[in-house]
């Protein structure tokens, strides 16, 4: 099934993976992925709207497209103290000049999003112990972040909060039960952080890579993530013989619950999968993932005036260095640079 969404009111585009393949009226007859987005948002009532950080401004009125990008060298160390003449942006294949180019944005909003499905229930301990480095990890007078916890549904433990350090007390009572809606889970709680505008924003999910629920595949939900700029960070909690890095895992890594289209989701929104078997795997991936945060360009260019679905390449003009952004934005939809 692939991808669709209203554009300006007056036209629909589908397309999968980066690839338009179908436009106009004719698309309102597919599967549209927008309405079923908002039926599985629908279906997890429970989360509302929270109030907003500072509102951030437009340029002169002009459609901009904000892209977060992380970039590292041969050894895999970030590179900072680039300028937006070292980069470069393809729409479609046609370079795109840029028009805004940050590096100070002041902070960072992170949903933590808990699988608490049955097959956690004997990695809870380990899921909880991730997510207290996460958070440990954020800085108490900028960061914010929100807890959920899904298996079926989406719930929301915890509002978006500048300075928390640990998971709320209703934690303790939860027990995981239930079957498994990853995919649905993801693309709801991406919405959410796509509302906290101003910063440097994901999603970091604490699962054991499973699903058996969902309505929405890897490939939507990596489309309506990538389309509002919000990298998924997959946190594999699993032990040592599940874990495709370990010498004593009884999968090869192409056999890994973390690989293939899971793999694929993280990649195209720009975010990426760690799995870890023990505490200290734990703690280097939690600082990891924060770190990748505080190391993301923010660039904006000007959107096309074509509206629909536009794959897009960010990379650097030195080949030696490696540039992880979003793979695509739908054009039609302003997004906001920060003044």
């Amino acid at each position: 099934m692939g991808i669709s969404a209203k554009l300006n009111g007056t036209q629909s585009v589908l397309y999968e993976s980066g690839n338009v393949l179908a436009t106009g009226d004719g698309v309102a007859k597919r599967n549209l992925i927008v309405g079923a987005a908002l039926l599985v948002l629908a279906s997890f009532n429970g989360v509302r709207a929270q109030e907003q950080p500072p509102a951030v401004t437009f340029k002169g009125g002009v459609d901009m497209v904000r892209v977060a990008a992380v970039v590292r060298d041969h050894k895999g160390r970030f590179v900072q103290d680039l300028k937006a003449h070292d980069f470069e942006v393809l729409d479609g294949g046609q370079t795109r000049s840029i028009f805004d180019f940050r590096t100070d944005i002041a902070g960072i909003s992170v949903a933590v999003l808990f699988d608490v499905s049955g097959s956690m229930e004997g990695q809870m301990l380990h899921a909880r112990e991730a997510a207290a480095h996460v958070l440990s990890w954020m800085d108490a007078t900028r960061d914010e972040a929100a807890v959920f916890t899904f298996d079926t549904h989406l719930d929301q433990r915890m509002p978006f909060t500048t300075g928390l350090k640990a998971l709320p007390e209703s934690f303790d009572t939860v027990v995981p039960f239930g079957a498994t809606s990853l995919h649905d889970a993801i693309a709801a709680t991406a919405s959410r952080v796509g509302e906290r505008e101003g910063r440097r924003r994901a999603v970091v999910v604490l699962t054991d890579g499973a699903d058996n629920a969902s309505h929405l595949t890897p490939s939507e939900v990596s489309g309506l993530a990538s389309a509002i700029d919000v990298p998924v960070y997959i946190f594999g909690i699993a032990p040592s013989i599940d874990n495709p890095t370990e010498d004593t895992a009884t999968k090869s890594v192409s056999g890994s619950a973390f690989a293939g289209p899971l793999a694929d989701l993280a990649a195209w929104t720009g975010g990426h999968v760690f799995v870890a078997s023990t505490p200290g795997q734990r703690s280097i991936a939690a600082r990891q993932i924060i770190d990748e945060l505080r190391h993301q360009y923010l660039i904006a260019f000007e959107a096309s005036g074509k509206p629909g679905w536009h794959p897009l390449v960010v990379r650097a003009r030195n080949r030696d260095l490696t540039v992880r952004a979003r793979s695509g934005y739908i054009a039609g939809q302003s997004s906001p640079t920060v003044d």
